[in-house]
């Protein structure tokens, strides 16, 4: 049976994700390694994170990307639309990874095709037999098929404060937790603030096992 590699929020810290992809023990072909959005902003090298996610995806089949309430942001912002939300959350850190000013008007195509693909397919969530893995969370008594994919990736408290009434156990990033990762009833939370001088977190699955960097 294959494990599943969960890693949480991102935000631009290469050097943490390339520490960490080192100390995983992944069995390529038999594992799956899911990334739960949030990849760019804030941190220092938004470009080169999502070169790293891209170039491990070309050689594994078995990687899942998820959305993050970030990625939707810079979508947002590629179109002229919400900027002043975008730059205020770490956005003008994005833009400098990829060469782009503010007051760029075409800014789609400053984006490698490659990338701009990349954040337009993201689903928003990844669903196995035992787990639900999702940037956010769950809007609390609403079966998988009515959720609102706003809710999936900006959900907060009245996700994780509450029972998600699902049967599976729901693995989130989004909101982050001071040091250690957040286990509540039927939900992991592993967004351990890396940009903020935290670790970045993977749970290895179905052993309940961190690794942090």
């Amino acid at each position: 049976m294959g494990r599943y590699f969960a890693i949480g929020d991102i935000h631009g810290c290469l050097d943490k994700l390339l520490a960490l992809m080192n100390r995983l023990d992944v069995h390529w072909g038999q594992d799956t390694v899911v990334f739960m959005g949030d990849y760019i902003d804030r941190g220092p090298d938004s470009k080169g994170v999502v070169d790293c996610v891209l170039d491990l995806r070309r050689k594994h089949e078995q990687i899942v990307c998820l959305a993050g309430n970030h990625e939707s942001m810079f979508l947002n912002y590629l179109d002229h639309r919400e900027e002043h939300i975008f730059l205020c959350n770490g956005g003008r850190d994005t833009l400098r990874s990829y060469g782009i000013s503010p007051d760029e008007q075409n800014r789609r195509a400053k984006l490698p095709p490659e990338h701009l693909q990349f954040f337009e397919t993201l689903p928003p969530f990844y669903e196995t037999e035992n787990y639900l893995f999702v940037h956010a969370g769950v809007r609390p008594g609403i079966p998988m098929e009515l959720q609102d994919p706003f809710d999936l990736i900006w959900i907060r408290h009245e996700f994780f404060m509450s029972d998600h009434g699902l049967k599976k156990t729901v693995v989130f990033g989004h909101t982050p937790f001071s040091g250690e990762p957040f286990v509540g009833e039927r939900m992991i939370g592993i967004d351990t603030g890396a940009v903020y001088g935290g670790t970045l977190t993977c749970l290895e699955l179905p052993a309940m096992k961190f690794h942090q960097v």
